[in-house]
């Protein structure tokens, strides 16, 4: 089933690059046709990674913009997906109002899908407050706790803002810790998380045990993007 997805938190350093990299990883690796969107106009780290399937848009340029929602409509088999650098809520959701996107969809059976990546700092519970008050229920919402850039999620769980996104359906997904010496040296290497884990034989490649602890943590993540993007995510 098709999709626009916006993956996103506002705040910087959450992890959002990671989140679109394992979900196109996802895409690739389950044969799903999907094309990509880098916002982030200084690092653009997804296009890095996945060049191949992504390509830049401007965030505060409707003629931009203007083509995310054009490829999903020219194909409405594919996903899209839509990496948002940080503080690019604003000019979105002008665009997404001003455009009608979310009713011009739904008229086609296709959902707006925002990941809302979080830390466990009270900045990105805050803004997820925020995303929940502007689209309501009207859009679908995923909520990744990044235990990449927290431990203690206690303040999300204890919430209203949890009750209120899951009264919106939304589902919440725990993004378990990959070590972090495996990942510097997969962004290091600019490389996907395929070729970390097929790639070997080099000084910079990964190790043996690296390879296996990879691949072990996309699995993991794989089992929830899946009841996801099958639509079968319970909160």
């Amino acid at each position: 089933m098709s999709a626009v997805n916006f993956v996103g938190g506002e705040k910087g350093g959450v992890g959002k690059s990671v989140v679109s990299r394992l979900i196109a990883q996802y895409f690739i690796d389950h044969k799903i046709p999907f094309l990509g969107f880098d916002t982030d106009r200084s690092h653009a780290s997804f296009q890095r990674f996945y060049g191949s399937f992504a390509d830049r848009t401007v965030i505060d340029d409707y003629a931009s913009l203007d083509r995310i929602a054009e490829a999903i409509t020219d194909d409405p088999n594919r996903q899209i997906l839509v990496d948002l650098a940080a503080q690019t809520m604003p000019p979105l959701s002008r665009w997404i109002e001003d455009s009608g996107l979310v009713s011009l969809l739904a008229e086609q059976h296709i959902p707006v899908r925002f990941w809302h990546v979080m830390d466990d700092g009270m900045d990105s519970l805050s803004q997820l407050g925020k995303l929940l008050t502007r689209y309501g229920a009207s859009v679908s919402y995923v909520i990744v706790l990044n235990h990449g850039r927290g431990t203690d999620f206690g303040s999300f769980h204890n919430s209203e803002i949890k009750r209120t996104a899951i009264s919106y359906g939304a589902s919440i997904i725990e993004l378990r810790c990959l070590h972090e010496t495996s990942m510097r040296k997969i962004d290091r290497l600019n490389a996907s998380f395929w070729a970390a884990v097929n790639h070997r034989g080099t000084d910079e490649s990964l190790g043996l045990l690296e390879r296996q602890r990879v691949k072990i943590w996309l699995a993991r993540t794989y089992e929830d993007l899946g009841k996801v993007i099958n639509n079968k995510a319970k909160s």
